[in-house]
């Protein structure tokens, strides 16, 4: 994904709302089902991650390595996520 792109997808990301809020339970195997779930609907989505800083970054980059997506953003708790849904 090249700089142009990413800017474009933070954008739009901007107004939206996360979808999942990972918690103290941390990333399951249904977080990981909801996560694929809404990237099916939405390609775009944004995921709330409530650990500390160090979680966090491990938790993101699993993320993104068992749902094939990619990290456009990470601010915070707040992860911005996308996968392009070849169906669409």
């Amino acid at each position: 994904m090249n700089p142009i792109q990413k800017k474009k997808l933070k954008a739009e990301a901007h107004p939206l709302n996360p979808v999942v809020i990972i918690g103290q339970a941390g990333l399951t195997e249904a977080v990981i089902k909801e996560i694929n779930v809404a990237l099916d609907a939405h390609e775009l989505i944004k995921v709330k991650i409530r650990a500390e800083r160090d979680e966090r970054a491990t938790i993101r980059d699993q993320i993104c390595e068992q749902t094939k997506a990619e990290l456009v953003q990470s601010i915070g708790q707040i992860a911005v996520i996308y996968r392009l849904n070849p169906k669409k």
